[in-house]
């Protein structure tokens, strides 16, 4: 008697990255909010261009980034949180040098 193997739905809503228009969220919020800091607090023609123009540059950088890894800031933070060197212990309770 043959059995069937037992399938599991996996949703692809569970695994894709969290984008927010085509970019990473958290870096997206924080543009944004800068750019309407940049262009409310001050109120000028000249910062509304400049925040404009920020906006508009760095949700393309974003989405250039995220077209290549929608999860590079979070690779990036982890890779400097490394160490340069990691010395050889025999024991994982070695003290560092």
């Amino acid at each position: 008697m043959a059995q069937e193997l037992k399938k599991i739905p996996v949703f692809t809503a569970l695994n894709k990255p969290n984008l927010l228009l085509g970019a990473e969220r958290e870096l997206t919020l924080f543009v944004g909010l800068f750019s309407a800091m940049l262009v409310f607090l001050a109120l000028t023609w000249q910062t509304f261009f400049m925040g404009t123009a920020l906006w508009f540059g760095a949700m393309l950088l974003l989405r250039m980034m995220a077209k290549k890894d929608p999860m590079m800031s979070k690779i990036y933070l982890r890779h400097i949180k490394y160490k340069a060197f990691y010395a050889a212990h025999s024991t994982p309770f070695a003290r560092d040098n």
